[in-house]
């Protein structure tokens, strides 16, 4: 038998990996919200690796209590993950994947485009995600992967927010909004490369980002603009703008025509 995987917070993704690491033949070892990770580890001091598919709120709680034994074998896979995250913990090395198929209570599991992953664990990743039929591919360097972060960050923001600012249209699809919204969508997604570049300290190429996006639409042009988490990912990001500095005029219009619509 191979060596056991943590998985810490078995949601929808987190269970779609375990599913997969289970056909691989690593033995998995859920750690839920009620469960103290000290006591986790415990009882498994030394696994092979450690999945963090916890909720993007609940990142840097978990990160900060997490066992010292535990820190080289992490696996992060949240969405807005970026470097900022994790170095401030002291994490030089960890596997990231940026999730690129969407899972919810009662669907199989959908993807839109191959998940991308760079680190020590990648292969045990793309080994999992091959198990349950979802397509993967390594990345190999760091570099590289802060783009894929990054164009995964334009996708889930610029979709969610212009999706705020059609939410008298019910929100629409991706393949609504860049048909019928395109220059709503190009705006929106310029601010949030504007804020991407300040939290990585990078300039990128904001064509190359916005193509990257389109690829995503393509991946599944039926895909909802907004869910619930929309308005709060609004609100995080102007947070981040006033610490930066930035002057995001077209989201501060989407959040106070919300806010009036409510």
């Amino acid at each position: 038998m191979n060596d056991p995987v943590i998985i810490i917070g078995i949601g929808e993704i987190g269970g779609v990996l375990a599913r997969g690491l289970l056909r691989t033949g690593h033995p998995v070892y859920p750690v839920t919200r009620a469960m103290p990770l000290a006591d986790a580890h415990r009882r498994n001091p030394e696994p092979m690796a450690v999945i963090l598919a916890v909720a993007e709120a609940d990142l840097q709680n978990t990160l900060r209590d997490l066992p010292v034994a535990w820190r080289d074998k992490l696996i992060l896979l949240q969405n807005e993950l970026l470097t900022r995250d994790w170095e401030p913990h002291g994490l030089t090395n960890p596997t990231i994947m940026s999730v690129w198929f969407e899972k919810k209570k009662g669907m199989d599991s959908k993807p839109l485009l191959p998940s991308p992953a760079c680190g020590p664990h990648a292969g045990l990743v793309l080994r999992a995600m091959d198990e349950v039929g979802l397509p993967a591919r390594e990345v190999a360097d760091m570099d590289t992967m802060t783009w894929e972060l990054v164009r995964k960050n334009v996708y889930i923001l610029t979709t969610n927010i212009a999706g705020l600012a059609i939410a008298h249209q019910g929100g629409g699809t991706v393949e609504d909004l860049w048909r019928d919204h395109e220059a709503l969508a190009r705006e929106v997604a310029h601010e949030v490369i504007d804020l991407q570049e300040w939290l990585t300290g990078q300039t990128f190429d904001r064509e190359s980002l916005i193509q990257g996006m389109l690829e995503g639409f393509k991946g599944d042009p039926a895909h909802k603009c907004m869910g619930r988490s929309a308005p709060a990912r609004l609100e995080r990001a102007l947070e981040l703008a006033g610490q930066a500095g930035l002057k995001l005029t077209r989201m501060e219009q989407i959040q106070a025509d919300t806010k009036k619509a409510t």
